[in-house]
Order: structure tokens, then sequence, then C-alpha cells
């Protein structure tokens, strides 16, 4: 698929369209090329693109996927590599030999999977990336050469996976939820024949379902802080350790600067296992969204000062590729950072006449990176629209947010573990007795109603975070974005 750069948004993030690069532009002209080092054989392919994939009938695009997906949700998180391991088995090992960048961290992950996955891309290679969460819609996780796995393969690909559960004697622990979408992916990427995935860990990184049976050719550990402390560990270091699961013997990691006591577990991990470790610096602003790399001028799409630290991790990736034989043109470099968009960060949105801000903020370093922006760009009070999971780290959020003069409104979460607007709200009032405005709103509806109302044209700039599941919602039911169209 091909776009310009004249068929992207104003605002710094994803189009709710696919995103393209234009064939020819920069010496790239699309064409798909077999990377030499590709360890995946086309018996391999075969192995499970034949037989298995032509086991789903036309009937099964549309049976009830979401309904399938919601009946292991009860499974919750069981942070195991034993489930995943035997599901990856009965499926036909579908992950395996196919080459990976595999990259952990608190926040980030996103954006350098997105950053590295267009960069491959813009250099000629069938590179398949799953991230998640997704926004609006599951598609969103599972990403090839520019574009989302289509309905049909989503179905497909989810339908195979069913089948194998059926197969389950009575005793067998189901996979989660997790697990099932995540060995959906591979299929799909075996099936598509891909030469590299991009893949990011969905939580921690040691027993995360995306560290079962894969091949890494380099991984990467992004800024790491205080979240998933329930599951992962009540300090940093313990939470690092976590992180640094993800290492592999003698495969290059390239991390991004940490506080020493962090620094300290994951250099000490990477010896055990004979690790060369490539600690980048943050990059530096040259001019307006623009950075030097190695001489090279590059177009920082994602905004804020945070950026600096992943576009340098993603560069960094960037750089070991290239030591492996890689054939990755700074032209495609260029051209993969200047076409790559990562929604929900950062990203200001028209909502009738309101242009909001949304991020994610969704725990406490998000959360310090989205004030000391705001301290930058936008000082004075501010109309806050926050909703938080509450298994978050709810009373640091607001603290780190919430500022003397600035209006809140607090918001549902719908479908998740949200905290109750009103006991948000209250909280709020604790943390920050200084508010000019607190009232807890019971929906969207009532969200959209409180945008357009007179008295909002005049209030404080408006901030929507807390939760990406929040600004999925509102892209969903406000702005009616289908982000994997």
């Amino acid at each position: 698929m091909s776009l310009s750069q004249n068929d992207l948004p104003l605002f710094p993030v994803l189009a709710p369209t696919p995103n393209g690069i234009p064939a020819g532009a920069d010496g790239f002209d699309g064409a798909p090329r077999r990377a030499e080092h590709s360890r995946v054989s086309g018996a391999e392919h075969s192995r499970v693109s034949g037989a298995e994939h032509s086991r789903v009938s036309g009937a099964e695009h549309n049976w009830d996927w979401p309904g399938f997906l919601e009946s292991l949700g009860h499974f919750g998180v069981d942070l195991s590599l034993e489930r995943m391991q035997v599901l990856l088995q009965r499926l036909g090992q579908p992950q395996a030999g196919i080459p990976v960048i595999h990259v952990a961290g608190t926040n980030g992950k996103g954006s350098v999977c997105a950053w590295v996955s267009h960069v491959l891309w813009a250099a000629g290679y069938r590179v398949g990336r799953y991230t998640s969460p997704h926004l609006v819609h599951w598609r969103e996780r599972i990403w090839l050469r520019g574009e989302y796995i289509s309905t049909e393969d989503w179905s497909q690909s989810l339908a195979q996976v069913r089948d194998t559960l059926q197969s389950y004697p009575p005793d067998e622990p189901s996979p989660t939820q997790f697990e099932v979408v995540t060995a959906a992916a591979w299929l799909y990427f075996r099936q598509q024949a891909v030469e590299v995935v991009v893949l990011e860990v969905g939580l921690g990184g040691r027993l995360d379902a995306t560290n079962a049976g894969i091949d890494p050719i380099v991984t990467a550990i992004t800024s790491i802080g205080w979240d998933h402390w329930q599951r992962l560990g009540n300090s940093l270091p313990q939470i690092a350790s976590e992180k640094a699961g993800i290492l592999k013997p003698g495969i290059p990691l390239v991390c991004a600067p940490q506080t020493p006591e962090v620094m300290a577990v994951i250099q000490a991990k990477a010896e055990a296992l004979g690790i060369p470790v490539q600690v980048v610096q943050p990059l530096e602003w040259v001019g307006p969204q623009t950075v030097r790399w190695q001489g090279l001028s590059l177009c920082l799409p994602l905004t804020g000062d945070v950026q600096l630290i992943n576009g340098a991790v993603a560069l960094g990736i960037v750089e070991r590729l290239r030591q492996q034989g890689w054939s990755i043109p700074d032209a495609a470099v260029k051209k993969g950072f200047d076409l790559t968009r990562w929604p929900g960060r950062l990203q200001r949105v028209q909502i009738g006449s309101q242009v909001l801000l949304m991020d994610g903020a969704h725990n406490l370093p998000a959360a310090q990176a989205l004030r000391r922006y705001l301290d930058e760009t936008q000082p004075g009070p501010l109309t806050w629209y926050i909703g938080i999971l509450s298994t978050k780290d709810v009373s640091g959020i607001l603290s780190t947010l919430l500022r003397p003069g600035d209006r809140l409104f607090t918001l549902p979460i719908a479908g998740h573990s949200g905290m109750d607007p009103e006991q948000l709200a209250q909280l709020a009032r604790e943390r920050q007795p200084y508010l000019t405005h607190v009232q807890a709103l019971p929906d969207l509806s009532a969200f959209l109603t409180q945008l357009s109302c007179p008295e909002a044209s005049t209030a404080p700039p408006p901030v929507l975070c807390g939760s990406l599941y929040l600004l999925g919602q509102v892209m969903q039911e406000c702005l009616r974005w289908d982000l994997a169209r």
C-alpha cells in the first residue's frame, strides 16, 4: 500500500487509515526483497500455510471470534511460558526460525517498534509487527508492511487457534486471551512468509507469551519505571529483572538509559549471558521535530522529548541490524522515520469546536513525561478529562498531573477495571485541593456534552489522558475512527 506525505494528518499521529511509503521515494521502489539471511524456508512456510490454513472455510470468516476472545478473558493475566509453549507446539511451531527483534520496557515500546518496522519496510523487507494493546480494533495488534491484518486473515488465524484448543484434553490448562492472540499472530506471519518480526512484549518479559520459542536477533529495553508491580515485583530492580528476562545468550541488547539500580540488574544479566550491551544516548533536537544521527537529518513526527530516547533505541537497533548484514540504507532510515505514526501519544485532535491533547499517560512515568511536556509547551491552568485503571498508581498519577487552578472531569473506562469516576474525583480533591472545578462524568456522552457547552470555549485548554483504553473508546465513539481499516 502506498500514500504520499500529503495524505498524512497534520497532528503527529497515525491517521485513521493505514500508512504507506511512496513508491520510488528516496530510492525505495516498494518491491519486497528476500533477505539473504532469512532463515525461513519455503518448506517451513508450507508446513503451516498449506494444509492448516486450508482447513478454515469461507464460512469461518463470519464466526463469533469476539465471543471466543471474551470467553478467554476470565483467565486474566497469568504469566507463564508453559501454556504458550504447548500451544505453539500443537500449532506446528509457526514462530520457529523467524528472525525477531524483541522489545521490552515500561514505556516507549510501541514507538520503538513502530519506527523499526517502518525502517525495515522502507528498506524493502517483508516485516511484520506485533504490539499491544489495541486502541479501537483488535486487528491493530498485527501489522505487515504498512497494513493491518485483514478481517479475513484475522478471523482465519483465530479460527485455527480455536480448532487446536478444541482438541485439548479436558485437563489441559487453557491459554489466556493474550496467548491466543499472540499465537494467531505467529500463524499469520508464517503464512505471509515474513522475513522478520518486530515484537513488543505484552507484560514483563521473562514469562511473557512473546518470549516463548522465539529466535531473536536483537533485543531492546526501553525506559523502565514503576508499573505492574503487582505482577513483576515491588521494587524497580525486581521489575527490571523480569524485563531483562528477554535477553538471550550472545544476542545483542540495545538499552535506553536507566537509573543506576535498574542498569545494574540489566548489566549483570547481560554479563552472565555474554551479551554485548549498547546503552544509547538520547538524540538532540537540531530543529523543529528534527534530529541528526550519523550525519543524517531525521524527522521525529512523534512529539515530546521522551521520543529522543525512544528514537535513539530504534536507531540503535538499526545499527545492530546493519552490523549483522541487514541492508538498511540511509534513505530507508530517513523514510521510515518520516512516515512513522503512533496514535494516542501527545496527539492533538478536534472534537466539535474544541482542540484537545490526548495522551495515554497510563502509569506514573508516562504521567511525568506528559507533565514535563505541558510545563514546557502549555504552562498555566488546564482542563483535565481523566480515567485511570484501578490497578495503576492512581494517587501518584493525579499528584503528578494536577496543579492549582486546574479543572477536572473524571471518566469511566467501559469494559475495563477503571476507577469509579466519583471515587477518582474525591481522590483528586485530596491530592490537589486547589482545583477550581471537579466533576465526575458518567459516560462519553456526558464528555461530549461538556466539551460542547458554552463555558468550555473559554475554559483552560483541555487534556484527555490516563488510559489507552479510554483514548481508544474516544477515538471510536467520539471521533469515529477505524485505525485498522
